[in-house]
Order: structure tokens, then sequence, then C-alpha cells
């Protein structure tokens, strides 16, 4: 698989009070070398693709609104909709993804995250989950902690809205519970 793994892929997940957050994020980063970003922002089938532009504007790595049969290549930020999945077929790396009333979330953070469980032991990842109501994502969350992956999410204080991340806090073993600006400086680290 080394046609298409990046040895680093950040994983975000988030809810009401993301959008904000994930700017703060976006604005930060350098330019991404062997490094790919997936967000999961919870947000309706229309303003998802406003959403990818307002993230290019402040990123400087392309961004892309996952479609079905993307590839998932190094060096690129991709925001999930719907059912997305990450496949594996080879050497390469590539996304499904459906739009789909079965699920309760858009995107499905769960499935997203799931699918990059079985990548644990090829590269480096990094989960973090950030504010938002319920607990889509979590337990994706738990399994990849379960494979070695870092986990981090937001304190109580710094979280807009703190569902995801106290579930996160109860339910994920070895997570990491910062502000949103130790998360920030984790992240910038993680991506030089």
């Amino acid at each position: 698989m080394k046609h298409s793994v990046p040895k680093k892929i950040l994983l975000i997940a988030a809810s009401t009070g993301g959008p904000g957050q994930i700017q703060k994020i976006i604005e930060i980063l350098p330019n991404l070398q062997d490094t790919s970003l997936v967000i999961g922002q919870h947000m309706v089938d229309g303003f998802m693709e406003s959403f990818t532009n307002r993230v290019q504007s402040i990123s400087k790595n392309p961004v892309t609104l996952v479609k079905d049969n993307q590839l998932f290549e190094k060096s690129h930020i991709y925001i999930c909709q719907g059912e997305t999945a990450l496949e594996i077929n080879f050497d390469t790396l590539f996304f499904t993804q459906k739009l789909s009333s079965a699920h309760s979330f858009n995107p499905n953070i769960n499935v997203v995250f799931n699918s990059f469980v079985p990548l644990c032991t090829n590269c480096e990842i990094l989960s973090v989950v950030l504010t938002g109501i319920g607990d889509d994502g979590v337990e994706a969350c738990k399994n990849l902690s379960m494979k070695g992956a870092r986990c981090l999410t937001e304190n109580q204080e710094s979280a807009i809205v703190d569902g995801m991340p106290h579930r996160a806090r109860e339910i994920v073993p070895n997570i990491e519970v910062c502000d949103l600006q130790t998360i920030i400086k984790i992240i910038s680290e993680f991506c030089e």
C-alpha cells in the first residue's frame, strides 16, 4: 500500500460549533507533505459545498468534498458527507460515498473513522473529537485507540457543546483531554 498511503492521517470529528473550530485548525496548517486530513463535520447537504469552499479559501492545501470513488491522496484535506468510507484496492486507497436516508448524521462519522482502523498498522493516525451534540464518531475513536492511534478530545470548558467530547472522555481508552488551543498546537506539531 505504498502508492497512496500517507505517513500520517489526521481525522477530525465535529458537530454543533465545529465549523469555527475547524477554521482555526485549517488556518494554522502548514503545507502538508506526507499527511492527509479527513473532516467529519455534521451539516445538512445543502451547506456542504459552501463549507468546503470556505475551508479551501483559508487553506494552504487542496480541499475536496468527497465523492464516490474519490482517490485518497497525500497532502490533501477531505470533507466527508453521507455514508463515506475508505476502501483499499491493492496499493490504492479511495473513498466510497453515498447519500443515504438510513444514517442519522451527515456525515456518519463512525462509518468514516472505522474505515481507517485497518491503516493503524501502516501509518500514524491522530483522531480528534471536537465540539458537538450526541456521540457520533466516539465508538470509532475507541476502535482507533485500541489499535494504537493517538486520540484527543476537548475538555468541557473548551467545547461549545460538550456532547461528543463528554462521551469520548467516558469511553475512549488513553484519550488525551485538552483545551482547543492545546489541540491546535498538537495538530500543528503532528502535521510538520
